[in-house]
């Protein structure tokens, strides 16, 4: 697959005010990201992740090392009109609504109003906020207020979509909906680029993901094959009696194996609170 982005030997180091080395937020990185994939950076605070982004962003600029997306430089203009990028916090004009917000944003990024109509009703539609676009956003929820600024970032229509933190903040429910609406920006064909220190949000929505640690790269893999224990087997069955499992047990221990345990398998915290939420909110309603 094509690299949307490459990252080779990045560093990034601030400085006092003499211009004496201060903090080396990245050290030594090296990444690829390929496009039409979900690529997520972990890693705790202090870690790099917000400092690489602002690199890829342009906004900053690298000590040293290179930086290469879609074929070419952050620093080129036409390279930021297919980048979408949502920070950690969105700073949205609470006095206006939906649509406002998103006609506003549209005109600075002179989208011509025909285009811009069509657009707000799509990325309305896609962050299911379709029905609340008359409301002052000053009344939306945390949830709706980082929905809304993911519209923001899809309004026009980006190649590559950078998303620091998309879900700090959000409860269960607000956080699901949050994944699978970067869940659908692949299945639209889109690159997505997030950060985070949560591991289980990541987990879910992530084809393949980077672990870092004081700038520099820990760990970089697809989640599957970093979260496989590779000398283990799980087997999982149903209907079982008592006496079938003992000879399972059996047979395991015949073949030189070694049965570890033996239970129910167990769902997701994250899963039986939205089940039942779900289950409770059918039948209030």
């Amino acid at each position: 697959m094509e690299n949307i982005i490459e990252i080779k030997s990045l560093k990034k180091i601030y400085r006092d005010f003499w211009n004496r080395p201060k903090v080396v937020a990245v050290d030594g990185l090296n990444l690829a990201v390929k496009k039409g994939e979900i690529f997520g950076m972990l890693g705790p605070n202090g870690s790099g992740k917000t400092t690489t982004l602002k690199l890829l962003l342009g906004l900053i600029f690298p000590s040293a090392g290179s930086i290469r997306i879609m074929g070419v430089s952050p620093e080129n203009m036409e390279c930021k009109k297919n980048i979408g990028y949502m920070p950690e916090e969105s700073y949205l004009y609470g006095f206006l609504n939906a649509d406002e917000i998103l006609d506003f944003y549209g005109r600075l990024n002179g989208m011509p109003e025909k285009l811009r109509r069509k657009r707000i009703n799509e990325v309305l539609d896609i962050v299911g906020l379709s029905e609340a676009r008359k409301r002052r956003v000053a009344d939306y929820s945390k949830g709706m207020s980082r929905r809304i600024g993911l519209a923001q970032v899809l309004l026009k229509d980006p190649e590559l979509v950078l998303l620091d933190e998309p879900t700090i903040g959000l409860d269960p429910i607000g956080s699901r909906e949050i994944k699978d609406i970067i869940k659908g920006l692949k299945d639209r064909g889109k690159t997505v680029l997030l950060s985070s220190h949560l591991l289980a949000e990541v987990q879910t929505i992530c084809d393949r993901i980077a672990i870092l640690y004081r700038g520099k790269l820990v760990e970089e893999g697809s989640v599957e094959d970093l979260l496989t224990v590779s000398d283990e087997t799980e087997i999982i069955t149903s209907g079982l009696k008592s006496a079938d499992i003992d000879k399972l047990k059996e047979l395991v221990n015949k073949s030189g194996g070694k049965l570890i345990s033996v239970g129910h398998p167990k769902e997701t915290l994250e899963s039986l609170f939205i089940k039942l939420i779900r289950e409770k909110s059918g039948k209030d309603t």
